[in-house]
């Protein structure tokens, strides 16, 4: 059955828009219509790179009564602010990662929603590509038995040397638990449920850092948010985690994801990507066996969330990157900072279902009904 496509105005016209704008042509729900930007000029560029029709102010995007769904590319700190505008004007929103820099901030956006029965989602929706979808259905399967354990890695010397703008970086809703941990963590929650207590240990270990891309080389950030942060995660199904994700490291040589089982182990892909490789140890192998990926949307299909929300805005089945995960994923990151900062533990007020996996057998362009 063919799915009556959404109609989406694009509210950020930044670095990662490029990715959205070339994805919603992919995927048969969705149709561009419009875009805006604090930026003119951005949005402007944007629209005739891409041939959307229509450029907006911000307000003007969301008084118009064809749009049905925003997508939200805002700065993190924005992000909140943006959803709340975009429900109170009757739209469904999608938003980049994080959902929003506080638990409180969030739980607003993900309540005026139910209010107002709309739908609200975020990024990351990497964890929908064939990469982590194969391990999904390994895990599923049996194949690692029962999941024991996980470790995850993200370890850089921030984005100073590359970004445009990189000061949000060192902001707060930034750092590398807020920028990179939700892919990591909603990957983990995909694949091993909800969490419901952490700990963690945090620090900034450069408290200033020097632009050196264009157009800002040479300027000096305060840092204000940790840039080093490990997390320990206890799993609602049992299974106990670690997590480091910092700015600080000049090399490393860790799995992206490793997660342990009663009958194997399992590496996971790069979550902020939608690929593979998927590497399995099965109890009694002695060695890694690389794995075919069973799934499809392997080549960085950013905006298959949105695609999938716009399914289930037609069909009124639940979708995937949905505002109670992203909300759980929120909580966990400022968790471990307050675990950090007060020395105890936490126990998570949030939880979530585990998204559904995805079929096989999906056409490129297609999501399940």
């Amino acid at each position: 059955m063919a799915i009556k496509k959404a109609k989406v105005g694009v509210i950020g016209c930044g670095s990662i828009s490029a990715a959205y704008f070339k994805a919603c042509k992919i995927f048969e729900a969705l149709e561009v219509v419009s875009c805006a930007d604090l930026d003119a000029e951005k949005a402007k560029a944007r629209a005739a790179e891409f041939g959307v029709p229509r450029v907006y102010s911000v307000k003007d995007l969301l008084a118009d009564p064809e749009v049905e769904i925003v997508i939200n590319l805002t700065v993190p700190k924005a992000h909140a602010e943006i959803d709340v505008k975009a429900l109170e004007a009757g739209k469904h929103v999608f938003s980049e990662k994080p959902f929003s820099i506080s638990r409180k901030e969030g739980k607003q956006v993900v309540e005026l929603a139910k209010q107002k029965n709309l739908k609200v989602g975020s990024a990351p929706d990497t964890f929908m590509g064939g990469g982590v979808q194969t391990c999904r259905k390994l895990i599923d399967d049996g194949w690692i038995g029962r999941p024991v354990g996980v470790s995850a890695f993200m370890m850089c010397h921030g984005h100073e040397s590359w970004h445009p703008s990189p000061e949000f970086y060192s902001e707060v809703g930034g750092g590398p638990m807020f920028d990179m941990g939700p892919y990591y963590l909603t990957a983990l929650v995909n694949l091993l449920g909800p969490v419901k207590r952490v700990t963690g240990a945090t620090k900034i270990t450069f408290p200033k850092r020097l632009i050196t891309s264009q157009p800002k080389c040479g300027k000096v950030v305060k840092v204000e948010i940790p840039t080093h942060v490990t997390g320990i995660m206890e799993f609602a199904n049992g299974a106990i985690g670690t997590i480091t994700t910092s700015f600080d490291v000049w090399a490393a040589d860790h799995p992206c994801i490793e997660i342990y089982g009663t009958e194997g182990s399992i590496k996971v892909p790069d979550p902020n990507g939608t690929g593979g490789p998927v590497w399995i140890n099965r109890a009694g192998s002695g060695q890694w066996s690389q794995v075919p990926l069973t799934h499809g949307y392997t080549e960085g299909s950013r905006g298959v969330g949105v695609a999938d929300m716009a399914v289930a805005l037609r069909t009124g089945r639940a979708y995937r990157a949905n505002g109670n995960l992203a909300m759980h994923v929120v909580d966990i990151m400022e968790s471990f900072h307050d675990a950090a900062r007060e020395g105890r533990y936490v126990d998570l007020t949030s939880t979530c279902d585990r998204p559904a996996a995805l079929p096989l057998g999906l056409r490129h362009g297609q999501l399940d009904e």
